[in-house]
C-alpha cells in the first residue's frame, strides 16, 4: 500500500506533484517516490527536519516508521504551528495539523484582493472591521495549511494587516494603535518570507514618527524599508514610492530641500522604468501620485507659483475613482491659495474638498481643510471665510468628524 499520508500532505501544502516536493527540499525526485511508496525509507535528519517544516507535521503523521519500529512518545504539534505561536500570529492547539487544502490560499487572497479594491470607495468605519475580522481568519488557518498554501496565506494576511494599519493611521488618525497593527503585518510578511510586502509595511510605519518630527526614528524605518526592498526584485514603482514616501518624512521635518531631492530621484527611477512588475498591493501609488507628493512638497518649501501648478495638474489628471487623494489635492490648491493672499481662491478649492468629503471620508483630507483655515485667521470676518465655516462647522459635518 502506497504511503497516503504523505501523498495527501504534499497535496495539501500545494506540492501537487511529486517534482514540486523534490524541488522545495532540493532532493531528487526518485527519492520523493521512494517516501510515497509502501515501504518509504525513514529520512536523513536534514531532510526529515526540512520535510516536516514544509508539510507541517511529523514524520510518523507523515507515514513514516522511525528506525526500530516505535514512534517516540510525545505530542504530534508541527514544526510550522509552533512557529506561529511563537510570533503572536494566533494560539494553536497542541494536536494541529496541516487540513487546509490548496485551495484555502485561492479563497483568502480572493477575499483579501476584495478589501484591496474596496478601500477606495467604502467607508472606513465600515471596512475596518471586515479586514480584522479577514486577519482573524488567516490567523485560525495558518497553523492549519502548510508549505506553498501556508506561504500565501501569510502574505495575504500580512496584505490584510497592512490595509487595517493603513485605515488606522490614514483614514482614523490612530497612529499608536496603526503601529501594533503593522507589526502584526510585519510578523506575517516574516512568515511568508515576502521582503516586497515587508519592505512597504517598514516605510508604512515610517510615516508615525515623522508625523511627530521624529526625523531619527522615520530615516531608521527606512533604511530598513529599502533593505527589504534590495531583496526584491522591487519594481520601479516600488523604489519609486519609497523615495516618494521618505520625502513626506523629511517634508514632515521640515527639510524640503531634501524631499525635493528625493522626489527628483522618484521621477528618474520611473522615467527609466524596470523589468520587474509591481505587486497587485501597490495599488497607491502612481506617476499622478508622485506628483502630489511633490506638489505638497512645493508648498511647504514656500514655491507657490510651482506648487499652483503642479497640482492643478495633478487635479486634472487624478482618475475619478481617486476620490480620497481629490480631496487631499484640494486641500493642498486651498493651502497654495492661502499662503498667496487669495482668501476667496482658497475658500473656494476648501469648499470642494468639503463636498468629496462628504461622500467619501478620508481624515487627511478634512485634516487639509483644517490647516487652511487656520492659515485663514487674518480672513476670517470676509463672507467667504465665514461661508466656509458655515460648512466647516454644521451639524453633519462636526459630528461626523467628532464619531470619526
Amino acid at each position: 500500500m502506497a504511503n497516503t499520508r504523505l501523498k495527501a500532505a504534499r497535496l495539501a501544502a500545494g506540492y501537487h506533484s511529486q517534482q514540486a516536493l523534490a524541488d522545495a527540499l532540493r532532493v531528487g525526485v526518485r527519492q520523493v517516490r521512494r517516501w510515497e511508496s509502501d515501504v518509504p525509507p525513514w529520512p536523513q535528519p536534514e531532510v526529515g527536519q526540512a520535510l516536516t517544516r514544509l508539510l507541517g507535521q511529523d514524520l510518523e503523521a507523515l507515514g513514516f516508521t522511525p528506525p526500530g519500529g516505535t514512534a517516540p512518545d510525545r505530542p504530534r504539534r508541527t514544526v510550522l504551528a509552533a512557529t506561529a505561536a511563537a510570533v503572536g500570529l494566533a494560539a494553536v492547539p497542541t494536536q494541529a495539523v496541516a487540513v487546509q487544502p490548496a485551495t484555502a490560499a485561492d479563497d483568502y487572497e480572493a477575499v483579501t484582493r476584495s478589501h484591496r479594491r474596496l478601500y477606495w470607495s467604502v467607508a472606513p468605519a465600515t471596512l475596518h472591521p471586515a479586514a480584522i475580522a479577514h486577519a482573524t481568519l488567516g490567523c485560525a488557518l495558518l497553523p492549519e495549511a502548510a508549505g506553498q498554501t501556508r506561504q500565501r496565506i501569510a502574505a495575504a494576511l500580512a496584505e490584510t494587516y497592512l490595509l487595517a494599519g493603513r485605515i488606522e493611521f490614514f483614514d482614523m488618525r490612530e497612529p499608536d494603535r496603526a503601529g501594533h497593527t503593522l507589526l502584526r503585518a510585519l510578523q506575517a510578511a516574516s512568515e511568508a518570507d515576502d521582503a516586497l510586502i515587508g519592505s512597504a509595511i517598514l516605510a508604512h510605519t515610517a510615516f508615525i514618527p515623522a508625523w511627530t518630527a521624529d526625523r531619527d526614528a522615520a530615516v531608521e524605518r527606512m533604511v530598513a524599508a529599502r533593505t527589504y526592498a534590495r531583496r526584491g526584485p522591487a519594481s520601479a514603482e516600488l523604489l519609486a514610492w519609497l523615495d516618494a514616501v521618505e520625502a513626506e518624512c523629511e517634508t514632515r521635518c521640515g527639510n524640503t530641500r531634501t524631499a525635493l531631492h528625493l522626489i527628483g530621484h522618484a521621477e528618474d527611477v520611473l522615467a527609466a522604468g524596470s523589468e520587474h512588475a509591481s505587486p497587485g498591493w501597490l495599488d497607491w501609488f502612481s506617476p499622478v501620485r508622485l506628483a502630489a507628493f511633490k506638489g505638497n512638497t512645493q508648498l511647504k518649501a514656500g514655491h507657490l507659483p510651482q506648487a499652483r501648478e503642479t497640482l492643478l495638474d495633478v487635479l486634472n489628471s487624478l482618475d475619478s475613482a481617486e476620490e480620497k487623494q481629490s480631496t487631499v489635492v484640494l486641500g493642498d490648491l486651498a493651502a497654495v491659495e492661502a499662503a498667496a493672499g487669495d482668501p476667496e481662491a482658497a475658500c473656494g478649492y476648501a469648499l470642494r474638498a468639503l463636498d468629496q468629503l462628504e461622500r467619501t471620508w478620508y481624515a487627511m483630507g478634512m485634516d487639509r481643510v483644517r490647516e487652511v483655515r487656520r492659515a485663514l485667521a487674518p480672513h476670517q470676518h470676509e463672507r467667504c471665510v465665514r461661508e466656509l465655516d458655515d460648512r466647516l462647522y454644521d451639524w453633519g459635518t462636526t459630528v461626523s468628524a467628532l464619531a470619526r
